[in-house]
């Protein structure tokens, strides 16, 4: 992200190959097609390097398109550097990149062109989460920066961005475009109105940022931004975006033709006054789930955050009708309940876990001031209004979604994995010889979040006696000749396996015929085969 750790030059240039998705999924396939990252920074001289004052951008038309709008206010768009070049090269040979971008930023793009314009500030900035997160909401990075805007936990805290089991305000488009508004304005008054130190502490960090300029004080070296010795990422972060400014101030000199961005407010962020489902929220709205959750992607779950923020984007044209409708729901119909009676070693950790809601939303639902329950009482236990994969956004479904999409080397082997006490990351790559890094990637995570006992994972092993996380198994692969009378079923039977891990092992499908004489893979636990 921002201020802190930034993904690899690579990460960043991988996102462009690949489809809308999980970050991981976006970052990871793409070889490095230029080496910006592996130039001195000594080595060249700057064509420009003067930070230009802040000043209010002029109102374009109404009848300009938003990239129009958006040329309009660009206010460094003129400084240069050979380093720059590469990149405008590289975008000018992929506009189908620049086209994906920007249709999945048309969601967000009006909103921070509009708050860039009331704080007078160059709208190169608007440009800045294509270079972060090529406007997904729901990027996450191995550092664990999320959000279009690649906020680390420590730094959102400190610009107010809440983060809980139901809500996280790095990923919520208004509140960490604030933030970012915010902490770039700080930069750019800690760094003496240089915007390109300004935007290389958003990514590296202003303590290292500080560090670098300190040294090159000392060694009677140029401070300006391409004389500092930075980490790759940063040196490559600032040409990235010059470059990227180029291609919307002139798109005829890099034959790229621009989306045309309607110059209008794209949502409405409408006071819903407490928790809410989001499926009837879509419902109340007639917008689909996915478009609900692409513009509300801070909220985690099923349901808004019962302790706010109580806001909610609906596009444009649906909000009258969804305010219209939610004003005929009774407060107490938002969420649905169900009526628990509670058994002998329950507990509300346990309980949560089983319902999808958390400890402190049982808590106060019931009034509970402490996490102390007795057998026989009943719990009112929110819960959602549709399956959990109707939540298809939702934090667990995109887990999912990883899990699914997931592919290891093609000596290893898709095996869920369930997580024991004591596991770590560590611990379970080890154990399975796979990279820490990988075992994250492949389950939607970052290698610095925690796991839980209980939590299903997805493991390309390389270490098949892993397979049924059961110490006592004793794995073997084995390769099955069908038989006459033989289907899928009866040698799943046969060998205590399912019909999905023999479709995997495989790669056949499930609705198409075995014939005799056809080799099968097999990996059987030989303790539990009939």
């Amino acid at each position: 992200m921002t201020a802190v750790y930034r993904l690899t030059l690579t990460c960043l240039f991988s996102v462009i190959l690949s489809g809308c998705g999980a970050i991981f999924a976006e970052k990871d396939s793409f070889q490095e097609p230029i080496g910006a990252a592996e130039e001195d920074s000594e080595a060249t001289q700057p064509v420009a390097v003067s930070a230009p004052p802040i000043a209010q951008p002029k109102a374009p038309p109404t009848e300009l398109t938003l990239l129009d709008r958006v040329r309009s206010g660009l206010m460094f768009s003129e400084l240069d550097h050979t380093r720059v070049d590469q990149y405008e090269n590289w975008y000018a040979k992929h506009p189908e990149y620049i086209d994906r971008v920007f249709e999945r930023g048309q969601r967000y793009l009006y909103y921070i062109v509009q708050r860039l314009e009331e704080e007078g500030l160059p709208l190169e900035i608007a440009l800045l989460p294509v270079v972060e997160s090529a406007f997904d909401p729901f990027a996450y990075s191995h550092a664990t920066a999320a959000g279009m805007w690649q906020f680390m936990s420590g730094t959102a805290g400190d610009y107010g961005l809440k983060e809980n089991w139901w809500y996280d305000g790095r990923r919520d488009v208004v509140a960490s475009t604030n933030a970012a508004i915010s902490y770039l304005k700080r930069m750019h008054t800690l760094f003496d109105g240089d915007w390109l130190l300004a935007l290389a502490a958003y990514n590296t960090g202003q303590g290292r940022l500080l560090r670098a300029i300190k040294a090159n004080k000392k060694a009677g070296k140029s401070t300006d931004f391409w004389s500092l010795k930075l980490p790759r990422e940063t040196q490559a972060y600032v040409p990235q975006l010059l470059a990227l400014s180029h291609v919307v101030a002139n798109p005829e000199q890099f034959k790229i033709t621009l989306p045309e961005i309607p110059n209008a407010p794209y949502f409405v962020a409408i006071d819903i006054g407490s928790q809410l489902d989001l499926a009837q929220a879509a419902e109340l709205a007639g917008i689909t789930m996915e478009e609900l959750y692409l513009l509300n992607p801070g909220f985690n779950r099923w349901a808004t955050d019962p302790a706010g923020p109580h806001s909610l984007l609906i596009p444009s044209a649906h909000a009258e009708r969804f305010s219209s409708a939610l004003a005929t729901v009774d407060p107490a119909q938002r969420i649905s309940w169900e009526r628990y009676k509670i058994r002998s070693g329950d507990s509300l950790i346990r309980i949560a876990n089983n319902h999808n809601t958390n400890v402190e939303a049982l808590k106060s639902a019931n009034q509970l001031r402490s996490s102390r329950i007795r057998a026989g009482d009943t719990l009112l236990i929110p819960t959602a209004s549709a399956g959990a994969d109707y939540y298809e956004l939702s934090v667990n479904q995109r887990r999912l979604g990883s899990q699914k999409r997931s592919k290891g080397n093609s000596n290893g082997e898709k095996i869920n994995y369930t997580v024991r006490k004591g596991d770590s990351f560590w611990r379970i790559a080890n154990n399975h010889q796979v990279s820490v890094s990988s075992l994250a990637r492949w389950n939607g995570m970052s290698p610095r979040d925690t796991i839980k006992p209980g939590q299903k994972l997805v493991v390309w092993s390389k270490n098949i006696k892993e397979q049924t996380g059961d110490k006592d198994a004793v794995t073997r692969k084995l390769s099955y000749k069908v038989r006459n009378g033989d289907s899928l079923a009866r040698i799943a039977s046969r060998f205590n396996v399912s019909i999905k891990d023999i479709t995997r092992w495989n790669k056949v499908s499930s609705k198409k015929y075995i014939h005799p004489g056809q080799q099968l893979t097999l990996f059987i636990d030989v303790t539990k085969a009939r």
